[in-house]
């Protein structure tokens, strides 16, 4: 039958109305429109075009659909907002199985307010379903009968805008990781210490990947984890320690070494661990951090909400390189300071060897040649007399000699008797001012000695001073000592008195300055840790 020109010329003004909504959406996505204007738009269209009661745009998630885009000039219900359940006998559950165009038709309705006709397309993007685009009408005309394909044309628009819109988040979201990642990279390059850079990782974790928990623990060897960093709702504070829970997604990571994440509807779901249940954690990932070959610990993001996409443990990985870095920088500096330490105890064990020699032999022998000499004198007269007077100069020398390489009173009498012995032997007069009389760790108290010593040594040969002050204090986790003077100044670490000194206090971890200028006198002042200890340096494990 030859179509009737009426029914041409609808046609053509369905094309026309068509074209014309199809223009008005492409140049809104022409000009980068967000996205939330162009659902708006195209429901708009659709509802329009098709005469239709009511039109939406809306996206699939897992618990039903959720209109992003509505066109409802009646006020009708189905296009306020609210989420679409799936399940029932509808266009949105039908697309939603069969990822195909979808039409339902019902003459004979109940309920009068019931859509008669209801018509809906996929939303495909790169392949897989993103949502649908839904027209309703209760009029007795219904949705026309060959509107499928122009729904399905609008589909494919509002996929084209989906499409751009995905690909420029995901270059903010790579942008957004880089400069994350260089952030932390920066502070692991500086060598500050791990709990900087653990709480620094966890604070850009959790932001990127919109946590409301991010928590980094180590593994500790009996079987309990240790916080080291944490973001958001989390009661623990780092350093807290407790007792692996078997559910635990930490657990099969350091068993395995691999990525862990679960999802559940309710975190109150039977297997839900007791830590993520008491938050209200839904989804979970933890990614392992491995340090020379070993499984260190873990970093793990947690959700009260939304499920974490499936590239989440490869994101994540990046940051446990850094971490990883970060740990092993400070294994490293660790292992160097307690090397450095045991060369310290090393030489000083030696000194004392050294000086025990020299009273036990040299000087004993010259004591005892002594006697001799003085015995011999009153049978061969005075010619002897230069001999002794020799020798008991030569053993007061070697006295001199030994007291300088480790004084017997530092070991017997401590620090504290062996600065007053220093001050008492002093040319230029001494004020003490000692602010602890605990004994401390032998390499600590050798190395104050010294400090003391030297300083005292150069104010009386170059200080012209009139008095000097000595000063000994605990200050946090730090021995401070110092010596000042009111001489003429100028000193440097050119010497090699002060210049050794300074090599020895850097090689126990600490710090030594020199405030000398012209005419305003000079302080000496060391500062020195109290984890020194025999042999190494007490540190607490990264």
């Amino acid at each position: 039958m030859e179509p009737t020109p009426e029914r041409s010329a609808d046609e053509l003004r369905w094309l026309a109305d068509e074209q014309a909504s199809m223009g008005r959406i492409a140049m809104l996505i022409a000009r980068g429109s967000p996205s939330p204007v162009v659902f708006a738009t195209v429901a708009k269209e659709v509802g329009r075009l098709m005469d239709a009661e009511s039109a939406a745009v809306a996206r699939y998630d897992a618990d039903g659909a959720v209109p992003v885009g509505v066109w409802d000039p009646a006020g009708n219900a189905a296009a306020t907002g609210e989420r679409i359940p799936l399940g029932g006998q509808d266009v949105t559950t039908r697309v939603h199985e069969t990822g195909r165009p979808a039409r339902i038709d019902r003459r004979c309705a109940d309920d009068a307010h019931a859509a008669r006709s209801e018509l809906g397309a996929p939303i495909t993007v790169e392949g897989r379903l993103w949502g649908t685009v839904v027209a309703w009408s209760p009029r007795e005309a219904g949705i026309p009968a060959d509107a499928e394909g122009t729904l399905t044309d609008f589909a494919d628009l509002i996929a084209v805008t989906i499409a751009r819109t995905e690909a420029h988040d995901k270059l903010l979201q790579v942008a957004e990781e880089q400069a994350a990642l260089r952030r932390v990279a920066t502070l692991v390059a500086q060598g500050v210490g791990p709990e900087l850079v653990f709480a620094a990782v966890a604070e850009e974790v959790g932001a990127l990947f919109d946590a409301d928990t991010t928590v980094i623990v180590r593994f500790e060897p009996d079987g309990e984890a240790t916080l080291m960093g944490r973001a958001g709702c989390i009661n623990l504070e780092p350093g807290a320690r407790r007792k692996l829970d078997e559910r635990a997604p930490q657990t099969p990571v350091r068993e395995t070494g691999h990525p862990v994440r679960f999802d559940v509807d309710d975190p109150a779901s039977p297997g839900v661990p007791a830590s993520a249940r008491a938050e209200g954690i839904r989804s979970a990932v933890d990614v392992p951090i491995p340090v020379e070959g070993r499984i260190w610990g873990t970093i793990g993001v947690g959700s009260r909400g939304r499920q974490f996409p499936a590239d989440t443990e490869h994101r994540l990985h990046e940051y446990t390189e850094l971490i990883a870095q970060a740990i092993a920088n400070a294994e490293a500096r660790s292992e160097l300071a307690q090397t450095r330490a045991r060369l310290v105890a090393t030489a000083d064990a030696t000194r004392r060897r050294i000086e025990r020699d020299l009273h036990d032999g040299a000087q004993q022998r010259l004591v005892s040649l002594g006697l001799q000499v003085r015995a011999a004198q009153s049978a061969f007269g005075a010619e002897l007399d230069g001999i002794a007077t020799g020798l008991t100069e030569a053993l007061d020398e070697l006295r001199e000699i030994a007291h300088g390489i480790h004084p017997t009173i530092l070991a017997e009498g401590g620090l504290v008797s062996a600065l007053k012995a220093l001050a008492r032997r002093s040319s230029v007069p001494v004020e003490l001012n000692m602010q602890t009389s605990v004994r401390l760790p032998e390499p600590l108290e050798a190395s104050a000695y010294y400090v003391v010593a030297e300083g005292l040594t150069n104010v009386a040969k170059h200080a012209q001073a009139s008095v000097a002050t000595v000063t000994v204090e605990v200050v946090g986790q730090q021995v401070r000592v110092s010596v000042r003077d009111d001489g003429t100044g100028g000193a440097t670490f050119t010497g090699s008195g002060l210049a050794g000194l300074k090599q020895r206090v850097e090689m126990l971890g600490g710090r030594i300055s020199l405030d000398s200028q012209p005419g305003a006198g000079t302080t000496l002042q060391a500062e020195l840790p109290l984890t020194v200890a025999d042999g190494g340096i007490g540190t607490s494990s990264a």
